[in-house]
């Protein structure tokens, strides 16, 4: 409306000034055109299998609340544990493994093993699929800030995120997108096996996320892992599956039932780290202990720090 009626008003003047009867109005200087905003491209559609699961997790969270599950207060007087039951479960998680290879696949076997940790510093890199929401990118990449700085803290060990040239790859992808993740995932770690990277894209629903570190040469060092998350969890799932593969991925490799209060336990009572898992965490990277002990030979070194650790709590 307003360019409308400038436009008349000048074609008055000017037949005014035609007339002689008054003098001539200069035009005024016309406005430059403003540039329209650039416009968002817009997300690539969620698959229909994406979306089905986005509501299959739904309500998997939803049971999990009704039930109490999820908790997120890090344990409390329910859950008590002492210097005993900590360096115990800590023997079951790092001393273990929950999956074995069993024809080039991996099964769910629980499998004695050596003492793994980093050696180097660790480099968090969290890579989002096309279909991710910018609201929910930003949300999990500040979750995954926060958690390394935790976890650089309670290990002692450089732990931090970047942007590229991470040796810990995040996934955040949907169900597609983690399908089509096999070139990538051959090109990030050399030497994965055919059978190996099907179980990984290959993904049952009734696995919430997944994590793998690579031991190059087999001497309790870790040099790269690699976690995938779905991205159809909804915040809370997705946050714990974040928390549980992450913190995983720094050598506690096994879940087990007698881990509470703890995240390492398949039953979901926990979402995020707990003060057990803290613990647990510096009791992992104590330089009292080397990578590739045997449990035998850590057993005595582990129950002192268990012991130290509570009688400093008190």
């Amino acid at each position: 409306m307003r360019r409308v009626l400038c436009l008349l008003a000048l074609l008055g003047l000017a037949a005014c000034a035609r007339t002689g009867a008054v003098e001539p109005v200069p035009r005024p200087p016309e406005r430059p055109q403003r540039a329209a905003a650039p416009q968002p491209a817009a997300l690539p559609v969620p698959s229909a299998s994406s979306r089905e699961l986005a509501a299959y997790y739904r309500d998997i969270e939803q049971s999990f609340l009704i039930r109490g599950l999820l908790r997120q207060d890090g344990g409390g007087p329910d859950t008590p544990f002492d210097a005993d039951r900590l360096a115990r479960t800590f023997l079951e998680l790092a001393f273990y493994e929950e999956y074995a290879p069993d024809g080039g696949i991996a099964v769910a076997r629980r499998t004695a093993s050596r003492l793994h940790r980093w050696s180097r510093p660790v480099r968090i890199e969290p890579r989002f699929g096309p279909t991710i929401d910018p609201a929910q990118r930003t949300r999990d990449a500040n979750e995954i800030r926060a958690f390394a700085t935790r976890l650089g803290r309670v290990t002692g060990h450089p732990i931090s995120t970047v942007d590229a040239d991470g040796n810990f790859v995040v996934y955040v992808v949907s169900e597609s997108e983690r399908r089509a993740l096999g070139p990538e995932l051959r090109r990030l770690v050399p030497g994965l096996s055919e059978p190996a990277l099907r179980s990984v894209l290959d993904l049952p629903r009734s696995s919430y996320c997944v994590v793998f570190a690579l031991d190059e040469g087999n001497t309790g060092r870790y040099a790269r892992a690699v976690a995938l998350v779905r991205a159809e969890h909804p915040d809370l799932l997705r946050q714990s599956c974040l928390h549980e593969e992450i913190a995983q991925g720094l050598g506690l490799a096994n879940d087990s039932p007698r881990a509470r209060p703890s995240i390492f336990n398949d039953d979901e009572e926990f979402a995020l780290l707990t003060t057990m898992d803290e613990y647990l965490l510096g009791i992992l990277y104590d330089p009292r202990l080397r990578p590739g002990m045997s449990e035998d030979e850590a057993r005595p070194i582990v129950h002192t720090i268990a012991r130290e650790l509570l009688s400093e709590s008190v």
